[in-house]
């Protein structure tokens, strides 16, 4: 079945289904290949749309998709970028002639993207969740590591190791892992390492759920929301957690070469949008600080 030729006027599940089976789809890492093949099931079954010929899809309709998603626009633009992977699949094994996605615009979202984690945001987290719960670990690897939560979840003592007498985290990172791999080498703080100290962990996966087995990414992500909930803060999640640590980095004056080494990016465009308002701080703070010092001189 793989690349195998279809006509334009099998429906949309049916492409989908040959794309699945390609090597475009099955190039991407598990947990891609997961969350892709859930949208592009999501978007074949609304309003039985999936029995209408692929052939038949047109950008209009595409957009009216997008627009209806507008409370959502970071899942619009992953549909909309979904369906253009599907059409380009078409395009180069189905010999079709269009890619209707490739015209819609994605929506723009938050420019500051998740919350990011306050200090005193941090400090409440830590009063609700002291040393030694499996949720005041978390925090400490999130903060101290700048990891996705999908990553969070899969690091264990397999990754440990020891360089110049300091203990080190030495794992790859799942994003694009089987694309473009991000190999990464963290010195394990030392704040961290008093809370993993006092901390129950688990040997493959330091963070372990209610059952003793290690967490799923989404499951983790879940019980985040219950663990920030608990502590007052419902506009904090997981996801914030890595923008906090690169701002933390920011305002303790690391250059976005240092920052990156420790979150994984491999490019700044990212990074400058997590410290924007960090660095923004730190200047205002040195403008005022050469201010003042000048003004003492007169």
């Amino acid at each position: 079945m793989v690349n195998r030729a279809i006509t334009g006027d099998v429906s949309e599940p049916e492409l989908c289904v040959a794309y699945f089976q390609s090597a475009d789809f099955r190039s991407l890492a598990p947990r891609g290949q997961k969350v892709r093949r859930g949208i592009l099931e999501r978007f074949c079954i609304n309003n039985n749309d999936g029995e209408k010929p692929y052939s038949e899809l047109q950008s209009k309709h595409l957009r009216l998709r997008r627009d209806a998603m507008m409370d959502r626009p970071e899942a619009a633009n992953n549909m909309i970028k979904a369906v253009r992977q599907v059409f380009k699949y078409a395009m180069k094994y189905q010999d079709f002639d269009r890619n209707p996605a490739v015209a819609v615009e994605y929506l723009a979202g938050n420019p500051d993207g998740f919350h990011a984690w306050t200090p005193e945001e941090i400090a409440q987290f830590e009063d609700a969740h002291p040393i030694g719960t499996t949720a005041r670990l978390a925090l400490a690897l999130a903060l101290y590591t700048g990891q996705r939560r999908a990553d969070l979840v899969l690091l264990g003592r397999q990754h440990m190791t020891s360089h110049n007498g300091s203990d080190w985290l030495r794992f790859t990172q799942q994003k694009n892992i089987r694309n473009k791999p991000v190999h990464m080498e963290i010195p394990i703080a030392p704040e961290l390492r008093v809370v993993m100290d006092a901390t129950p962990m688990g040997d493959m996966a330091f963070l372990m759920n209610g059952y003793g087995r290690a967490f799923t990414s989404n499951g983790f992500g879940n019980k985040f929301r219950d663990w920030c909930d608990a502590a007052g803060l419902p506009q904090c999640s997981a996801h914030g957690l890595r923008k906090a640590a690169a701002a933390r980095l920011a305002e303790l004056g690391c250059t976005e070469q240092e920052i990156m080494s420790i979150t994984g990016h491999k490019t700044s465009k990212e990074i400058a949008r997590y410290t924007r308002s960090a660095n923004q701080r730190v200047r205002a703070e040195r403008a005022i600080d050469k201010m003042s010092v000048k003004k003492i001189g007169e």
